[in-house]
């Protein structure tokens, strides 16, 4: 930059920051002259100016950090650059290490739990002391402990009240639910998903009308309270809200993980475990729910913002420690038991649940080291985008497998036919339970991809709903769908024209042994006729649909048939040949026959070869062109 540049660079910035100061301080008796227009031509010139602009910035930002200058960690995230600004080589906000922003982050993280719990560790003292300081800090922090005490005792009514109701309530469903339960269990095993789904839906409604009129009852002593002993109505709401958000939490466990009720619990786990995981996971969302959603507002509005965050960061604290201690534990347990499953299962289900058996107690620590910190830093914003995505993980999750297991029972391990369509078809019911299996496992694969699909969009790792919005999104997806269709409905034709060939061609039992050979050979010729068929119309479809033009394809056919044709005229006479010997029922499998120089039986009629074995035991295949006149000494 030149030195004429420079100095028109520095007499417009000097011109801004006066023009700044004069704005800043025309409230004060002694005002300063207004700037003049050529201050203002100046100015509006270095602002169109990127680089002038931005040394601007750096050095209104620097003056800022001059003014009010906070350590590291005890004032919050430290913007990347600012970190920048610090930084002795003046590397920009994008070009700040990775490492340094981490820091940064991790020192906001402990200033901020230092702060809190410094505040609320002075609150205690000034409750418990005698001496003249804490006389001082009680009357800083302006806790009234009679009014305490009161609000405390009218909190204490309604609690009692609520779960009293709530638990005489339970205790009266308890019936239906022993009857739901025992409902659930009987019955034909292939049903047994079904009939445990619909049981475990009625207890669940019945779950929540009984949470419902335990709200409701506390609804109605709230307002007397407030009336007759002058108790605050916020408070108040902020229980029955609390007990509703929690109690309905613990209705939505009692669906997985019931202990007292086998048929309710949708996950196959013994008793004991689901007590286990039931009585863990219910103290933990009692202890989150209340506290956060009680305590914590509490002090916050009645003692300061500093202790109820205080009070939110020990919550947290406690909840995460009682995690990793269960998690720890239990982690050999779980492993195990995953493992077990996994053996019982097949594909990518049986790999995925390994996977899980081995690493699933670092997710769930990573998980509720998440969970902490996001409470801790922004508990306004985070805490309920982390709440709202395990919720629809898990819904997807919990969705996926009752479709999978459902799936499993419906089919069953073997499909059994009845002895009529076994009599009049024998291969269908092994082609059936070769097809059913594989399109079972099909299914299964594709769901936990849509689980995982659907669990990430969840955590916002990408935006699935904006991807499919995209042209290539939705052309994907119908693609698929497409091509699922397509396969599935070549099976089902393949299974359709199979089965009706064999019912057209196979031996009865009053067939004579001539007919019964006949069958055979016609049944092996159309079979592989059909097969190549299918597979042919079916690829060619396939390709159209993933977008690769098969006009080419099948003009390329033609041109290499017709080249075929010409260069390979003994394999078309064979195969012409070959269907007119059928046709004329010249010999089938089982005849005795002399054909092209060779006599034996006929063990294989095929599409352009008869195979015979002579009386010395060789075996000969025998081209239908060089086939001039057939004979048939069976006949």
């Amino acid at each position: 930059m030149s030195v004429r540049h420079q100095a028109q660079s520095l007499r417009g910035l000097t011109a801004l920051l006066s023009l700044l100061l004069v704005m800043l301080t025309t409230a004060l008796p002694a005002q300063e002259a207004p700037p003049s227009g050529q201050d203002y031509a100046e100015l509006a010139t270095l602002l169109e100016n990127d680089a002038t602009r931005q040394q601007l910035i750096d050095q209104l930002r620097g003056l800022q950090a001059a003014a009010n200058p906070a350590p590291l960690g005890l004032q919050g995230e430290v913007p990347a650059s600012e970190i920048a600004a610090q930084s002795p080589s003046g590397q920009t906000a994008e070009q700040v290490s990775l490492a340094r922003r981490m820091a940064a982050a991790t020192g906001s993280l402990a200033g901020d739990m230092g702060r809190q719990f410094a505040a609320l560790s002075g609150l205690v003292t000034g409750w418990f002391a005698s001496d003249d300081s804490a006389v001082e800090a009680a009357a800083t922090t302006s806790v009234n402990m009679k009014a305490v005490t009161a609000a405390l005792l009218n909190l204490a009514i309604l609690v009692v009240i609520t779960f009293v109701v709530f638990w005489a309530l339970r205790m009266l469903a308890g019936s239906a639910f022993g009857r739901l339960s025992n409902w659930a269990r009987g019955g034909s095993e292939k049903l047994a998903i079904l009939r445990t789904t619909v049981g475990v839906a009625v207890a669940a409604l019945l779950d929540v009308i009984v949470v419902a009129l335990a709200y409701l009852a506390g609804t109605f002593v709230a307002p007397l309270l407030t009336e007759q002993l002058g108790a605050d109505a916020t408070r108040l709401a902020l229980f029955l809200n609390a007990f509703l958000i929690v109690e309905l939490a613990k209705a939505g466990l009692r669906m997985f993980f019931s202990s007292q009720y086998e048929g309710l619990r949708m996950l196959p786990v013994a008793a004991e475990q689901a007590r286990y995981c039931n009585r863990f996971l219910a103290r933990e969302a009692g202890l989150i729910g209340y506290g956060m959603l009680v305590l914590v507002p509490v002090l916050n509005f009645n003692v300061s913002q500093a202790v109820g965050s205080g009070a939110g960061t020990l919550i947290m604290l406690v909840a995460l420690a009682y995690a990793a201690v269960v998690i720890v534990r239990k982690r050999q347990v779980l492993r195990d038991a995953l493992t077990e499953r996994a053996n019982a299962s097949y594909g990518p289900m049986r790999l995925a649940l390994l996977l899980l058996a081995r690493i699933w107690h670092w997710l769930a620590l990573a998980y509720a080291l998440l969970v902490f910190a996001v409470t801790v830093l922004h508990p306004e914003t985070a805490l309920p985008y982390v709440a709202m995505a395990t919720l629809e993980t898990l819904i997807y999750v919990g969705v996926g497998l009752l479709v999978s297991v459902a799936l499993g029972q419906l089919i069953g391990k073997e499909i059994q036919l009845s002895d009529r369509l076994n009599a009049s078809m024998p291969r269908l019911q092994a082609r059936v339970n070769t097809y059913v299996p594989s399109g079972l496992k099909v299914i299964r694969a594709l769901i936990l991809i849509l689980v995982v699909v659907l669990s990430l969009d969840a955590w916002e790792l990408y935006d699935l709903a904006g991807w499919y919005a995209t042209t290539a999104g939705a052309q994907t997806v119908s693609a698929l769908i497409d091509i699922l269709i397509i396969l599935a409905l070549a099976a089902l034709v393949w299974v359709v024209l199979a089965s009706l060939v064999e019912h057209k061609f196979s031996p009865r039992e009053d067939s004579t042994p001539a007919e019964a050979a006949r069958g055979e050979t016609l049944l092996g010729l159309f079979h592989t006729t059909m097969a190549i068929t299918i597979i042919i119309m079916t690829t060619m479809i396939v390709l159209s649909e993933i977008g690769i033009e098969i006009g080419p394809l099948i003009a390329g056919a033609g041109v290499l048939g017709l080249a075929i044709g010409f260069g390979a005229q003994k394999l078309v006479q064979d195969v012409i040949t070959g269907i007119f010997i059928q046709l004329e029922n010249a010999m089938n499998t089982g005849d005795f026959v002399s054909v092209g120089g060779n006599s034996g039986t006929v063990d294989r009629v095929g599409i352009r070869s008869v195979a015979l074995r002579d009386l010395y035991g060789t075996y000969h295949i025998v081209p239908f062109s060089s086939v001039d006149a057939v004979s048939n000494f069976t006949r």
